[in-house]
């Protein structure tokens, strides 16, 4: 038997704008349901929504149950890509991260990273204010995602187009803009993959073009399919990331302190950023059977949203989780899923994490955001911050 739909707390409204101040309500109502209602059945969404940790990391991690196919109904963008597919299609699409996410491939990236953070620096650092979103989380991640796949230099203007996506304009023109672009990327990449294989480079559309797996060339709708989720992935993620290190780093000035102090403390303290404010809240989900979770029965082909922002709050997994701790350790999150659809822009996202956010503290002394100015933010299954105006002390 399907429970009572529950209603959502006022500051969460999903594929919408909400207030950044109304996010701590959106946490007490986590709390709420991971204690009252860990597994529900919402009504307006016709999907369940799950809570506690250990259901949403069985919901991630049981893919015989849990299909990713869900997503192929959120959008045609994620369709037919790794993200939404299941084994044993996924094996074969992953096995393109390793082609382009290897130690060594993301590695080589540390010094352009740092040059290119460098040079967006060096425009603001006079200035004594900045817009943290437009001026450094952006452009640093689409410029190293470019640079990873060998678009040309020349082409920089419509790739930065295809990056910026606006979430928080109305539902139906965003999802109209979306499709006249995935059509306009598709011939791009289609054209580059061509390019490629008849003059390559060292960079990863060249070893995409070629790319086989058990012995078998993937289609061309694949590989453009694939070029297209690593743009999102490869740049999405890190911008979010960076955007949110600062709110939490600006929220708590004595973890901001500590680190000047203490900058080995940058690995653990990102982690507790991906927790505390992590920029994916949930993924979706289909079941393929029938499944008891949380005490209540799911039958099959139902849409299910597990709540990894929740999850990353919950008391049984975590010791005080609503601290935010840059020394936490052990610190087991769901910020970048978990299982075999772990994100896969995770490793550059970190890498471009790690060196852009100690050289902002270091460079920009007396950082903190902009007073009176009502950040926004869209709360679908991405937490996008639109814009974060800060001051600091000006070069």
């Amino acid at each position: 038997m399907q429970q009572p739909s529950r209603p959502r707390p006022k500051g969460l409204s999903l594929f919408r704008s909400t207030a950044l101040t109304d996010i701590p309500q959106t946490y007490a109502w986590f709390e709420e349901m991971r204690g009252e209602s860990p597994v529900f059945f919402d009504e307006r969404m016709r999907a369940w929504h799950v809570f506690r940790y250990e259901d949403v990391s069985r919901v991630l991690t049981d893919y015989n149950r849990f299909s990713s196919q869900a997503f192929g109904a959120v959008g045609s963008f994620l369709k037919d890509t790794l993200v939404a597919t299941d084994p044993p299609d996924h094996r074969k699409l992953r096995g393109l991260v390793n082609l382009a996410f290897t130690p060594r491939a993301v590695a080589r990236l540390s010094d352009r990273i740092a040059q290119i953070t460098q040079e967006l620096l060096d425009e603001v650092r006079p200035r004594g204010t900045m817009d943290v979103v437009s001026d450094i989380a952006f452009p640093l991640p689409a410029k190293v995602i470019a640079e990873l796949l060998g678009v040309p230099s020349e082409d920089w203007d419509i790739f930065q187009r295809w990056a910026r996506v606006d979430n928080s304009r109305p539902n139906a023109a965003r999802q109209s803009t979306e499709r006249s672009m995935e059509e306009e990327m598709a011939d791009y990449f289609s054209w580059l993959l061509g390019e490629r294989r008849k003059m390559p480079r060292e960079d990863l559309v060249s070893a995409l073009s070629v790319a086989e797996v058990d012995g078998e060339r993937l289609s061309e709708r694949e590989l453009v399919k694939f070029c297209t989720l690593l743009l999102a992935a490869g740049q999405e993620t890190t911008k979010n990331l960076i955007a949110n290190a600062i709110v939490c780093l600006t929220d708590h000035p004595d973890a901001k302190e500590r680190l000047i102090g203490e900058p080995t403390l940058w690995p653990s303290a990102i982690e507790e950023i991906l927790r505390y404010l992590p920029p994916v809240w949930f993924l979706f989900r289909l079941t393929k059977e029938e499944v008891e979770l949380g005490g209540q029965r799911i039958p099959a082909y139902q849409p299910v949203l597990a709540w990894t922002a929740s999850a990353n709050r919950d008391g049984a997994q975590f010791f005080d989780p609503d601290c935010f701790d840059i020394g936490r350790e052990p610190n087991r999150h769901l910020a970048f899923g978990h299982g075999i659809h772990y994100c896969v822009g995770a490793p550059l996202a970190r890498l471009e994490a790690k060196i852009a956010l100690p050289m902002m503290l270091e460079q920009l002394p007396r950082l903190q955001r902009v007073q009176d100015f009502q950040a926004m933010v869209h709360t679908g299954i991405v937490f996008v911050i639109g814009s974060l105006p800060v001051s600091f002390q000006a070069a």
